[in-house]
């Protein structure tokens, strides 16, 4: 009778398998390989935009082309100084840089989406209109008549 309720002495319970967790960190590893977008380009110039409250989101980010517009951040301000100045991929650029860029982009599209392509003009604040009509003159030139401007949400009202 006192064998039926023996305890099983010296028996520890069985290691738990990891012979799985590889697999699921290369699956994690594949998932974020995957789902990551990288970065195109580095800011050179800082771009605070001025809000707005009439605004449309873009559907179709692929077809845009970005043209940033203002003063260097603090890292480059030394070498260029505070002056606005135009920055185009990775690059500094002056206005007249424009037409050549413009042509780059297209080449990188399809030819049948060339008509559908935007350029958006991210300028900061505080720029002048001058650099910007002179950006604005260089697309013309270039044949590239969609442009926008990129603006944040505006929640106050005016008054």
């Amino acid at each position: 009778m006192s064998a039926k309720f023996e305890r099983k002495r010296g028996k520890d319970s069985p290691a738990i398998s990891t012979a799985s967790l590889p697999d699921i960190i290369f699956i994690l590893l594949f998932f974020f390989m995957v789902a990551t977008v990288m970065r195109d380009s580095d800011a050179l110039v800082t771009t605070h935009v001025p809000k707005a409250t009439e605004l449309t989101k873009i559907e179709k980010k692929s077809m845009v082309s970005t043209i940033n517009i203002g003063p260097p951040v603090n890292m480059h301000r030394a070498k260029y100084g505070t002056a606005p100045r135009v920055q185009l991929n990775d690059k500094f650029a002056a206005p007249t840089d424009v037409i050549e860029f413009v042509e780059n982009e297209r080449l990188k599209k399809d030819e049948r989406l060339r008509p559908y392509m935007t350029f958006a003009l991210k300028v900061d604040k505080k720029t002048k209109m001058g650099i910007v009509t002179d950006v604005k003159q260089e697309l013309r030139k270039a044949k590239a008549l969609k442009i926008q401007y990129n603006a944040a949400v505006r929640t106050e009202t005016l008054n």
